[in-house]
């Protein structure tokens, strides 16, 4: 079942506990985040309330005793979206109570796989795919065993370093 708009709304929000997600790609594509990425490559300031829906809706899901973290996977040198994220994205995610680990890969392979996906309540997984360039096709339902999916997590969680630690070991950038 793929999903999308509001079925992907009702469906994310629908989490009882916990919402985790493996982030694998070097660059995502995304229309609304083009004039930030833009702004922050020409070294311009972060506008105000950058992300500020998602930030509501993390602060909305923590207020209410759930858990909302993700583990980014990077090879160095970080792209420049990944950069961007670094800067502009994950601080303000963590702010707003949302739990997320750096996992570099810069010189390990732990067999994780090299698509995203959401995992909700450690009962259903949602597997997002993407082209080549990071542009999102589809937000695509796992049917059946999701046991590979929670021992991706275990590993991700396990072996990734949280956001702060991992960027003051690496300079403040993580390059």
């Amino acid at each position: 079942m793929l999903l999308d708009g509001e079925s992907w709304r009702r469906y994310f929000d629908g989490f009882t506990s916990q919402a985790w997600r493996l982030e694998t790609r070097p660059v995502y594509t995304m229309p609304k985040e083009a004039e930030s990425l833009a702004r922050f490559l020409r070294s311009e300031p972060k506008p105000e309330g950058h992300n500020a829906k998602w930030h509501a809706r993390v602060r909305d899901y923590r207020g209410r005793g759930k858990y909302v973290g993700r583990v980014r996977v990077v090879r160095r040198p970080l792209t420049d979206y990944q950069r961007y994220q670094f800067a502009w994205g994950i601080p303000g995610n963590i702010a707003a109570g949302e739990d997320i680990r750096i996992l570099d890969l810069t010189e390990s392979d732990l067999g994780l796989p090299d698509s995203d996906f959401w995992m909700f309540d450690e009962t259903r997984v949602v597997r997002l795919n993407y082209r080549p360039d990071g542009t999102q096709i589809n937000r695509e339902v796992v049917e059946g065993d999701i046991a590979p999916y929670l021992k991706w997590k275990r590993i991700a969680v396990e072996v990734g370093v949280p956001f702060t630690p991992y960027t003051e070991f690496q300079g403040g950038s993580g390059t």
